[in-house]
């Protein structure tokens, strides 16, 4: 089953808004395991992705940043599922 991880960062009101879209669809996928890690915790990742938080990843893919249109997530989601 996939896995979606949630970058962000303390103080960020886009990862305030994308949190409850990113934790709905997830929900909504029965199996689907939901991280949240702050790229204030981890060097590489600051580095790389100051600029664009938040971003989400499934299966450690970059599948968006800033804002999350919860029916492209959902669709990812599934085909994720498929391929697992």
């Amino acid at each position: 089953m996939p896995t979606v991880t949630l970058l962000t960062k303390p103080g960020c009101h886009l990862c305030d808004e994308a949190r409850p879209v990113v934790e709905r669809v997830v929900a909504e996928h029965p199996g689907t395991t939901l991280q949240e890690q702050s790229i204030l915790d981890d060097e590489a990742l600051r580095q790389e992705y100051a600029e664009d938080i938040p971003v989400v990843l499934v299966d450690g893919r970059v599948h968006s940043n800033w804002r999350v249109d919860a029916d492209r997530l959902a669709r990812a989601l599934e085909q994720a599922g498929a391929r697992a």
